[in-house]
């Protein structure tokens, strides 16, 4: 079987650093930091009293008031960016064949506000069972997916995939196989999450997971740093338009870039810390070059899982070095986490627009907060300190493992006829 091309064609963000694509990768590239005290709640008895929240996302640019009650905030996240994507490519759901158009979704959590708010005000109650009719509705993981394809009226495969932080990178992966498969011509692939709540910042305290740097939250979140500490909750969405080359070109669609393969791996080894040596992350990597048909020399960026922890930085740059040899010194590798803060199962998707847009600008957005070297880190490595850099990018990787040992890698490269 002749497998299909797939293409980028749109693209959509919400994200902690701007709530459209162009101010997302214009703060991208200027190393602006999304991370701030708290404002959702009181957190000042928390260990972590900062975040990277979304900021000024005006709910009624997208939904009614009576509709966005009915929805929890990841589903809002996730729709605004898929509408954003949908818009951007041009889809016309009047004139399109939307037995062919598909909705694949990221979450690993799904609406936990939702679920936690429940929760409280039953506890608070009389022990009466007064729940909301849409409680379930507006928690489940799946619901996003299902929401945007009611919203276009898309009836290609629908679901959600969870894999942790690595849950968008697999719905991507998906929707490539898809298409390429012949299932689909057009999948809306991304992902969202929110998280910014009692139970989420409460939950990853108790992990020992995210940094506790309250006096300075803008440079908290700092990939290969000696001083790292954990990583900075982030939440929002993402939203990328894959479709089959020949049904772009024949609507005129632009082109971003051509996806070319996708690797997937387990660690195997522990729920929350990665194998020390990167053995899953190397994995998936070969995975993706392999799938891709692509040689280690051909890549000139990854986009890493970088988030700021002291195990896993260290352990995703070794499996690099294993994998690449000499080339990992040529190429570019940057963590924008270091930017957004850690979105879960949106940061997948968030990540993968910034390497869309590293392939199609030939521009690499940089790793910030780095101040002190870590003698665990080759010195030799370019991890784009402080500041983005211009070369010329023919195709580059994103990076993403979740708890639980998942690990999902995207190859995207320059789009050639």
């Amino acid at each position: 079987m002749q497998l299909k091309r797939v293409v980028v064609t749109g693209l959509g963000a919400v994200t902690p650093l701007g709530n459209s694509v162009q101010e997302y990768w214009t703060n991208l590239l200027a190393g602006v930091s999304g991370a701030a005290p708290i404002t959702r709640f009181d957190a000042s008895k928390f260990k972590t009293q900062f975040a990277c929240e979304v900021k000024n996302f005006n709910v009624e640019d997208y939904f009614d008031r009576k509709e966005a009650r009915k929805l929890d905030a990841f589903s809002h996240y996730g729709i605004a960016a898929a509408d954003q994507a949908v818009r951007d490519a041009g889809v016309n759901a009047e004139t399109i064949d939307r037995t062919r158009v598909g909705v694949i979704w990221g979450s690993g959590i799904g609406g936990l506000e939702t679920f936690q708010d429940e929760c409280f005000a039953f506890a608070k109650g009389d022990g009466t069972p007064r729940f909301n009719p849409f409680f379930i509705p507006k928690m489940i993981a799946d619901i996003c997916a299902g929401h945007i394809s009611m919203r276009y009226g898309f009836h290609g495969p629908n679901f959600t995939t969870v894999s942790a932080c690595a849950s968008s990178t697999n719905a991507l992966i998906d929707a490539f196989n898809y298409i390429r498969l012949g299932k689909a011509n057009v999948i809306i692939a991304g992902g969202s999450e929110s998280a910014v709540n009692e139970a989420g910042v409460g939950g990853f305290n108790a992990c020992q997971a995210m940094s506790t740097r309250n006096d300075d939250p803008a440079s908290a979140s700092r990939p290969y740093d000696k001083e790292r500490d954990g990583f900075v909750l982030g939440e929002g969405g993402g939203a990328l338009v894959l479709e089959e080359l020949n049904h772009a070109l024949a609507r005129g669609a632009k082109i971003y870039c051509e996806v070319v393969g996708g690797g997937l791996s387990a660690d195997a080894y522990h729920i929350t810390a990665p194998h020390p040596e990167g053995l899953g992350a190397a994995l998936v990597m070969r995975n993706a070059l392999e799938d891709a048909e692509l040689q280690p020399t051909d890549i000139d960026y990854i986009n890493t899982h970088g988030t700021s922890t002291p195990l896993g930085d260290v352990a995703e740059l070794k499996a690099i070095q294993k994998v690449f040899g000499e080339q990992a010194y040529a190429m570019n590798i940057s963590a924008t986490k270091s930017m957004t803060g850690h979105l879960l199962g949106a940061a997948g998707a968030v990540e993968a627009i910034a390497t869309v847009l590293a392939v199609q600008n030939d521009i690499v957005p940089p790793t910030i907060n780095h101040t002190t070297p870590d003698p665990e880190i080759d010195a030799r490595l370019n991890l784009t300190f402080g500041k983005a850099q211009q070369r010329v990018v023919r195709a580059a990787i994103s990076n993403t493992f979740g708890f639980g040992g998942h690990n999902a890698a995207a190859v995207f490269k320059k789009y050639s006829a």
